[in-house]
């Protein structure tokens, strides 16, 4: 073999173990708190008192990753779940999840795990009560997940998620919004 063909090899090889090397570096070196980016829409803005509006938070998982769904495939699992702290004035309802998917990994051969990965989105019913405030309301909720790529699981997190639903007294002034999220 010439001596210059050898060098080629040596590098491409070496190349391609520093590339092995750093895709699990990275995965590694990933917070658990940048896996997911939670977005919340409402349906409604303006929204009147007296209505039931919804709001849906999207879900965007870091590619490479995956969460638990809510419904966990196995006990040890860590579902993913939204936790809502509605404000004087508003009453939330029974969040709705979707399906999770089931994928096999390495770390789990023998069953299938439910999981979301690229987005999810979670939906929550919001009755806006005839003493709601007027304006700008802030609607804090909260995710709390576990995320894993197909070698590693981070600790579990929770991240914040705001919405806000701009509350109007007249039902005759409240538009739909967001009408991409919220069809039927």
């Amino acid at each position: 073999m010439k001596p210059y063909a050898m060098a080629i090899i040596l590098l491409a090889c070496g190349c391609a173990a520093s590339i092995a090397v750093s895709s699990k570096a990275t995965a590694q070196d990933v917070s658990a708190k940048d896996v997911l980016a939670p977005t919340a829409y409402v349906s409604y803005d303006p929204a009147a008192r007296g209505m039931t509006v919804q709001v849906a938070v999207v879900l965007k998982i870091r590619p490479g990753f995956h969460v638990n769904a809510h419904e966990v495939s196995e006990n040890y699992l860590i579902p993913t779940e939204l936790r809502i702290d509605a404000p004087a004035g508003f009453k939330a309802g029974t969040v709705t999840y979707p399906k999770g998917t089931l994928e096999t990994f390495a770390f789990a051969k023998d069953k299938p795990l439910n999981v979301y990965t690229a987005t999810a989105t979670v939906r929550v019913p919001l009755t806006v009560l005839p003493n709601a405030p007027l304006g700008a309301q802030h609607i804090a909720m909260k995710v709390h997940y576990q995320p894993c790529s197909t070698e590693i699981c981070l600790p579990p997190v929770t991240k914040d998620v705001d919405a806000t639903v701009n509350i109007v007294a007249a039902q005759s002034a409240a538009k739909p919004a967001n009408a991409a999220m919220f069809t039927k």
